[in-house]
């Protein structure tokens, strides 16, 4: 049960945390205004419908067609905002400073070992993609070379969504998509040779979720085929966990269309999950983006068998987010009645009611993710934003602290059940990512020895670990890097998400470094909706208690104000995707707080989302308007609706990439066209990339052009002389 990477988990919401959509600089070529002529604005269409009561009006309901008029006004915009960047004068010198800094650091995520052989994704040392690269002992090679699979399609932007290499090292299936928009076809290559065994099939944007245990067969989701006129809503209904023996079609042998196994609702997603030499198998029900899980178990030699007999296992009520299987131990992570979580252990073939508490819950520390190893159960916890690795010796109950490297987090792991020892990806907010392979028998971690760190001096920054007050007497954690060589009130960036339990934690990111390098200090308020402090603070930013999202940003600001950090003149705010919300109402609420909002692939109209193609799937996150509760929290968390005529908001710079699977593109144009229709005296820019989605799979170029912009949008709305545009 690892490395299943379920994009339906992420349906709408930012990965792991969340990804930035970047926008090139190619314009419209259709309906192209003259660049440097504020578009006109965006017609008022007024429908104003009555629900649970209350009246809602809304004025831009006709973008959500995104007809040839309203991607003609958004392209204008999109134009118009680049024209308007460009005329600051530094910003070209800046985009190529972004440009080489950022092509200094070799890149590596999801590194797995199998067999003889280690495989993982590599955007080396000036390269503008994410390769797929094997390890063995012919030395290192490129799988999947996305820069050769860009020049044979006209340089169009193609990213590696997932990859999952099978138990005995001799193949890798890849999920590979065009222009960020997510929709990966599955391809399967020899990872001796290189060469291509099957596929590509398409439909299988949420992944491969696992091997058979003699690497024949390929589990994966795949999508309905939907008509062409068929709601937006529908896209991710009705998936079904086929097996795929790499010859013929895949064959769908769990769902909810199919009359046989597990019974799923329309929107779950049902997943096959093998551990290698497990005797028994998991099919999971993935509720859209709820973390708890459903799970029934079979024999793992009969899961393509329709007539298999499917036993419930785990209900949602028992609140398991995480399981791992060694043999016939399985391992669970739950929070029920254990905010912080807990570890639980039990035997294949028994109850849950026999299960033992292995990792017991503390309330200092919260358990991340749970890896099963032939020596141990390593165990991924922390204490607020910086790990701590636990390992229980196979046979044992024992807990042992296992010291890291260094002080930071871990981003990523991977064990397996055949084998002793655990790899992993270590980082802090001021020190690039290293590969680690830690040895049992030695006690001691090793370098992979891949990737490079980057032209980054860590020497030069100092780190704060501050706590702001919530207006309900709640601290909020506020980690903060300043350079040290700062003085007096600091133009002053910080960043929030605050949805899905998901948490933003101490891994370095070069995007922060961008801005921290040119002299920016850079915050991150870990506010409620996320996971830091537990289940606890997930449920304290979710449903009725949203506005402490939110509420906890504002406080977050207001607080290095008091401290002299920064100034309402020098202090902006960050997020995207999920994250608009906490920038939306932030902005709506307190518009004299800040200098500017960086709103990137923001959900501003929570009251439309749901009928968005992730829509259904982000219910259990945020409800829906058919509930007069579902309604009143969507409407608090709408910032459109909160948008009032004649206020002075601060510059906004909102972003979308055209291609968007996650939010979709009216959603940031409707929040534009909103914000400039107030009557503010500021400017409201909406950037677009016609080749781009939610960010997942941007090109490094679109990232660096992107940290580039906002850059130069901060420093001119921090008053800096030179870097006015010009007139």
């Amino acid at each position: 049960m690892r490395d299943a990477k379920f994009a339906l988990i992420t349906v709408g919401l930012l990965l792991g945390s969340w990804v930035l959509t970047a926008a090139g600089d190619k314009a419209a070529a259709d309906n192209k205004p003259a660049a440097n002529i504020k578009p006109a604005p965006a017609p008022v269409v007024p429908v104003v419908e009555s629900l649970f009561g209350r009246q809602i009006t809304d004025n831009y309901r006709y973008m959500e067609a995104l007809d040839p008029a309203t991607i003609g006004w958004m392209k204008s915009q999109g134009a118009y905002t680049r024209s308007l960047l460009d005329s600051i004068k530094p910003l070209g010198q800046l985009k190529q400073d972004t440009a080489k800094f950022s092509a200094s650091f070799g890149l590596i995520q999801g590194y797995v070992h199998f067999g003889t052989r280690g495989f993982y994704e590599e955007r080396a040392p000036g390269s503008d993609n994410f390769d797929l690269m094997v390890s063995d002992r012919a030395g290192i090679r490129k799988i999947v070379d996305v820069a050769a699979l860009r020049a044979a399609n006209g340089g169009k932007p193609f990213a590696i969504n997932y990859f999952l290499a099978s138990p005995d090292g001799n193949k890798v299936a890849v999920g590979i998509s065009e222009g960020g928009s997510e929709d990966a076809s599955i391809t399967v290559y020899d990872a001796a040779r290189g060469a291509r065994i099957g596929g590509p099939i398409d439909r299988a944007q949420f992944g491969a979720t696992s091997w058979s245990d003699d690497s024949k067969l390929l589990y994966f989701i795949r999508l309905q085929k939907t008509a062409a006129n068929a709601p937006a809503s529908d896209k991710y209904l009705n998936a079904t966990a086929d097996a795929w023996d790499l010859k013929s079609e895949p064959v769908a042998i769990l769902g909810a269309s199919l009359g046989h196994g597990p019974a799923f609702t329309a929107v779950e997603s049902p997943a096959i999950a093998i551990s290698v030499g497990a005797p028994m198998a998991a099919a999971l029900s993935i509720n859209g983006v709820q973390n708890e899980l459903a799970m029934w178990l079979a024999p793992a030699a009969r899961v393509s068998d329709p007539k298999v007999t499917w036993t419930k296992f785990l209900t949602r009520e028992d609140e398991v987010t995480g399981t791992d299987m060694r043999g016939a131990e399985i391992f669970l992570l739950s929070h029920k009645d254990a905010p912080t979580f807990k570890v639980l252990a039990v035997h294949a073939g028994q109850p849950l009611t026999s299960a033992s508490t292995l990792v017991p819950a503390q309330a200092d520390r919260v358990i991340e993710a749970i890896h099963a190893a032939a020596d141990a159960l390593y165990v991924l916890a922390r204490h607020g934003a910086y790990s701590q690795l636990l390992r229980i010796p196979t046979g044992s109950t024992a807990i042992e602290e296992v010291q890291l490297p260094f002080h930071g987090h871990i981003d990523e792991a991977f064990a397996d059940p055949r084998t002793p020892g655990i790899t992993l990806e270590l980082s802090s907010f001021i020190t690039p990512p290293t590969e680690f392979v830690y040895h049992p028998s030695n006690k001691v971690f090793s370098e992979l020895k891949i990737g490079a760190h980057g032209d980054f001096v860590a020497s030069d920054y100092a780190l704060s670990d501050l706590q702001a007050k919530a207006a309900d007497g709640t601290l909020v954690p506020l980690s903060l890097v300043q350079p040290k060589s700062a003085k007096g009130a600091q133009i002053t960036i910080i960043e929030a998400y605050g949805s899905y339990g998901i948490s933003e934690l101490a891994d370095f990111s070069v995007r922060r470094a961008i801005a921290m390098r040119h002299g920016i200090t850079y915050g991150v308020c870990h506010v409620r909706g996320g996971g830091e402090l537990g289940e606890q603070w997930r449920l304290g930013g979710k449903d009725a208690n949203k506005h402490n999202t939110w509420g906890d940003l504002i406080r977050c600001g207001e607080y290095l104000i008091a401290r002299g950090v920064t100034t309402p003149a020098k202090l902006f705010i960050l997020g995207g995707s999920a994250g608009g919300i906490t920038m939306g109402r932030a902005l709506t609420e307190r518009p004299d707080l800040f200098a500017g909002v960086l709103d990137l692939v923001p959900s501003a109209n929570t009251l439309r989302a749901e009928f968005t193609a992730g829509g259904p799937a982000n219910i259990p996150e945020f409800g829906s308007i058919t509930t007069a509760e579902g309604l009143s929290n969507l409407y608090e968390m709408d910032t459109i609706q909160h948008i009032q005529k004649g206020t002075q908001y601060p510059a906004v710079m909102v972003t979308t990439g055209l291609n968007d699977p996650r939010v979709a593109p009216w959603e940031p144009a409707k929040l534009a066209a909103a914000l400039q229709a107030s009557g503010t005296s500021k400017p409201i820019l909406l950037r677009i990339d016609e080749e781009a989605g939610h960010g997942i799979g941007s090109t490094k170029t679109q990232g660096d052009e992107l940290s580039a912009d906002t850059i130069a949008f901060v420093f001119w709305r921090a008053g800096l002389p030179e870097w006015q545009p010009r007139e």
